[in-house]
């Protein structure tokens, strides 16, 4: 019997920061980390929030002043890790029916006096149905994970 393997993204960024500073940047900062063009509203978004508790959203707000809530907070476990959901279908619109949804939980781990490993998987992607793996693609892809890691570790220096 062959082991199923379960689909899934990770990505990691080390950071010269320590992990209650990695963490309060991802969640406090997180505007400067998802690019603007990553937009599933119709008009230029103006900024993205990240609301931290469990409960909680991660959302854009556009210019026009519609918003979109993309995300819902899972687990809030500062300084240590976050989970949210990702309510994005494989068509890149909002994706209403919860059970079609995956998870990232984003862990912040010591390397040693001063630096942080920060782990980023994004899991349960087949939970999406038909096109799944289009979806994959695109979050593994430069300009998804790879991309926000990138801002995060850019935004850690400042």
């Amino acid at each position: 019997m062959t082991e199923k393997t379960v689909p899934e993204v990770r990505r990691h960024v080390v950071v010269d920061v320590p992990p209650e500073q990695a963490f309060r940047v991802f969640t406090e900062r997180f505007d400067e980390i998802k690019p603007k063009e990553h937009n599933l509203l119709g008009a230029p978004l103006t900024e993205t929030r990240f609301e931290p508790r469990v409960g909680g959203f991660v959302y854009d707000r556009a210019e026009d002043g519609s918003e979109c809530r993309w995300a819902r907070v899972l687990a809030f476990d500062p300084p240590h890790r976050v989970v949210f959901s990702w309510d994005i279908s494989p068509t890149w619109q909002l994706e209403t029916d919860l059970a079609n949804t995956s998870e990232v939980e984003v862990s912040f781990v010591a390397e040693d006096e001063g630096r942080t490993r920060v782990e980023l998987v994004h899991r349960h992607l087949d939970r999406h149905g038909p096109g799944w793996e289009s979806l994959a693609g695109g979050v593994a892809d430069e300009d998804g994970w790879p991309l926000y890691l990138d801002r995060f570790a850019t935004a850690t220096a400042r």
